[in-house]
């Protein structure tokens, strides 16, 4: 095998190249129970078509054999994928998981690491940040414009079998275990096609009004429950970047659709129903909070043109994280409240001193920064948030996203949440946060 071995962190992705097939190992050294691990293989709405595309150890392939499933010993699973034959089909992405079949979380799980290997690639992602959850996204093979990716994902789900299936379009039958046994599982899967009528009026039931925002809830709700804080309520704050390289995000409509997914988590989390919303370039402009009434065109009524908006080209973050510290800590303090910022950006982060400081200063306070990064470039600082060191609590997340539209609403709320959770126990423990 030629070509070069890549390392991946959680959130980063790498691509297969020209392969024709390659092969996805997930080993281990010690689990407290079996380790069951299986592959989704699910459309552009993130759902299987069927359970035929749910290949675990009851059902080791799709009915094309696209992918096939084996287990050499029992600390060993391997999916051989046939991603030129996948090209073809209307699988958009395969999404690895593993559910322990027994006591013990996967805080208890040791050494455990996925490799993908082709003719050409070589790529290996250790899971090493350990997670109270039963069951594990590990990566994901996805369809991208240059061909096919893998994602280290490293996600967890609480629960067990249950959330983890059904996120991914597959229904287990209420009363069955949590991880049920393989065998178990193959006799209660249903069949994934949804009845429209009901669906549409058990949503309408739950959330009533808009039917865009509502859907949206609705899939916030379910990532809240799965994170276990589906009672918290927070200051929701966005952020989008504002510089040039946005442009065509903006005129595309693809910001406007990131705001509206992002309005959906304010709605259900914020303690007054408003998302607090920011745009910087050069310079930071604080904008008229969104609510359920106001969001549409939203973007375009507020963010006309870049040189009339008055924020500049570039790209300045630490100027629109300094207002957000002064609204938060000065302007309106809350210690009882937390507040939760997500802050969209599209690369070209160079303020790393000054960034770095400012969360450094700001990690003792209930403000906590969630990072998306859009699209494929260099993101500095923001790519090492788990080494800056001085902080009084870890404050911030990132993750990046090739492409935010083909991002499924589940998977969007199930990253964004990914260590919120976390930051709340430690904010409380600490009494930053007060009850």
């Amino acid at each position: 095998m030629s070509g070069s071995h890549m390392v991946l962190s959680t959130g980063a992705n790498a691509p297969f190249g020209k392969e024709d097939t390659v092969r996805v190992t997930i080993t281990w050294k010690h689990a407290p129970a079996e380790l069951d691990v299986s592959c989704f293989m699910v459309g552009a709405d993130g759902k299987v078509s069927s359970d035929d595309y749910f290949i675990f150890y009851n059902q080791p392939a799709d009915p094309h054999g696209h992918v096939r499933l084996q287990r050499p010993n029992d600390k060993t699973t391997e999916f051989t994928i046939a991603l030129k034959e996948l090209e073809r089909t209307g699988v958009d992405k395969c999404v690895f998981a593993a559910t322990l079949d027994g006591p013990g979380t996967f805080a208890d799980v040791v050494g455990c690491s996925l490799t993908a290997q082709g003719k050409q690639s070589h790529i290996t992602y250790s899971i090493t940040e350990a997670t109270s959850e039963t069951s594990l996204v590990l990566a994901e093979v996805y369809r991208h414009t240059s061909g096919f990716k893998l994602r280290a994902v490293g996600r967890g789900f609480n629960g067990g079998l249950k959330p983890l299936a059904e996120a991914h379009g597959v229904t287990v039958e209420e009363g069955e275990p949590s991880a049920a046994p393989p065998d178990t599982v193959q006799s209660n899967i249903s069949d994934t096609r949804p009845n429209t009528a009901n669906a549409k009026a058990e949503m309408e039931a739950s959330f009533p009004g808009s039917g865009k925002i509502n859907l949206l809830k609705q899939s916030v709700q379910i990532s809240l429950k799965k994170k276990q804080i589906d009672r918290e309520k927070a200051r929701v704050a966005v952020v989008f970047d504002a510089s040039d390289s946005m442009s065509k995000l903006y005129t595309g409509g693809t910001v406007q659709k990131a705001f509206e997914r992002v309005l959906a988590v304010a709605i259900c989390m914020d303690d007054d129903g408003e998302m607090d919303v920011w745009f910087f370039a050069d310079r930071a402009k604080r904008t008229p909070s969104a609510t359920e009434q106001n969001y549409e065109n939203y973007v375009k009524r507020t963010y006309p043109k870049p040189r009339l908006f008055g924020v500049g080209w570039g790209n300045n973050e630490p100027e629109v994280m300094k207002d957000i510290i002064l609204k938060y800590t000065k302007e309106d303090p809350n210690n009882t409240i937390p507040t939760y910022v997500i802050f969209f950006s599209d690369g070209g982060v160079y303020e790393t001193e000054k960034i770095s400081n400012l969360l450094i200063e700001c990690s003792g306070t209930p403000i906590f920064w969630q990072f998306v990064g859009l699209g494929n470039a260099d993101y500095g600082v923001l790519q090492k948030l788990d080494d800056l060191h001085g902080r009084v609590v870890d404050n911030a997340d990132f993750f990046a996203l090739d492409d935010i539209d083909s991002v499924t609403d589940a998977e969007l709320y199930d990253r964004l949440l990914n260590e919120f959770p976390g930051w709340l126990k430690q904010v409380r423990a600490k009494g930053i946060l007060r009850s």
